[in-house]
């Protein structure tokens, strides 16, 4: 079983306008108010855009590593409401947003699952988040972490492999207030929302893991997905560390942990990876000035091996975002990557190395 995850994807704004269909540009934040600024912004710093582009151009030479690889499943973290909205979420400030018609971006990289416990699902109100389930659905694409009631969004999802594969990967999500996630986005048994950790303690991660548990067969890959922590910074939360090793302590065997704007440090705890902030992946940040030391356009595609329920291979293929199109980063961004990932995993009791390919390859120090 191998599985493609990555961090967050953010195919609103300014991606969503060089799409086919956008949607009305008028913004509610105080940096800008016409997303196609966004458009702009990128241009500048790397060149035109012929927009409209088709549904595979956002992915660019991230569709080759996904062929090449051929994961089972593909998880993504949709940072994103899919819908045609327009009433914002009162003083959120920022609202993430892409046009319904133009969910064909999800499908040309044959996505599986979308994570949906984020702090931007519900921008454009509960009925751009029903709107976004069921556009994700009517696409065949599958969500966990929220939805029309708190059943819902805590409910696992299960994702068989692929043809030519074998063996299913469950999937739990959450999010949690450190995050950004407003405490009024909880989902409930009669109001929609996201399934929300307000607390990260053993409490919390013994009923995640009771949920698996409850479908949990014989083969299974048991992935927790979590929306917790600040955009910017290396430096793991000690109770991020204890709710992740409570999770693996009860059988979980990934912790796909997303929300930071670059990707942090790797730990392998009892063999199994947990993937603190797996950091961006595609967005519309690339003209925005400021924490440029972070290398926010530099992202991470990760792909998690598995054989009899033990991990075989945990290999990251360095991307950069350009012209709002990712490529493969170049030998120089992959090793500064490998440097940073290196440093602050060490902490962890990981070593990450880089191969000949350019791509990184995490393992345990023993």
């Amino acid at each position: 079983m191998r599985l493609f995850l990555c961090g967050d994807l953010m195919t609103g704004r300014g991606i969503d306008q060089i799409l086919p269909h956008p949607s009305e540009p008028k913004l509610y934040e105080s940096y800008l108010e016409d997303a196609r600024d966004y458009v702009l912004l990128a241009e500048k710093k790397n060149g035109p855009i012929a927009r409209p582009v088709d549904f595979p151009y956002v992915w660019g030479e991230a569709l080759d590593e996904l062929r090449r690889v051929a994961p089972d499943v593909r998880i993504v973290n949709l940072e994103t409401s899919v819908t045609r909205s327009d009433e914002p979420w009162p003083l959120k400030g920022i609202n993430y947003r892409m046009h319904p018609r133009n969910v064909g971006c999800l499908t040309a990289a044959e996505i599986d699952l979308c994570v949906l416990a984020n702090n931007h699902v519900l921008d454009w109100e509960r009925a751009g988040l029903l709107e976004t389930l069921d556009t994700l659905h009517g696409a065949g694409l599958r969500t966990v972490g929220a939805g029309r009631s708190s059943a819902e969004a805590e409910e696992v999802a299960v994702v068989a492999a692929r043809a030519g594969g074998s063996g299913r990967v469950l999937v739990a999500a959450a999010a949690e207030p450190s995050s950004g996630v407003p405490y009024g986005w909880e989902a409930t048994p009669r109001e929609p929302g996201v399934a929300l950790v307000r607390d990260l303690d053993i409490r919390e991660a013994r009923a995640i893991c009771e949920r698996l548990d409850a479908i949990r067969q014989p083969g299974d890959v048991a992935v927790v997905s979590l929306h917790w922590g600040s955009n910017w910074g290396y430096e793991v939360p000690r109770e991020h560390v204890r709710f992740a090793h409570a999770l693996v302590d009860r059988g979980v065997d990934l912790v796909h942990g997303h929300s930071s704007h670059h990707p942090r440090p790797i730990e392998l705890y009892r063999g199994r990876p947990i993937l603190y902030g797996c950091g961006d992946l595609l967005t519309d940040y690339e003209g925005i000035r400021g924490h440029e030391e972070f290398r926010g356009d530099l992202g991470l595609m990760y792909f998690a091996s598995f054989e009899r329920g033990e991990l075989t291979e945990l290999r990251m293929t360095p991307m950069r975002v350009r012209r709002m199109r990712l490529e493969r980063a170049s030998r120089s961004d992959a090793e500064w990557l490998t440097d940073v990932l290196a440093r602050t995993s060490r902490t962890h009791g990981s070593e990450i190395s880089l191969t000949d390919d350019g791509s990184l390859v995490a393992r345990e120090i023993r």
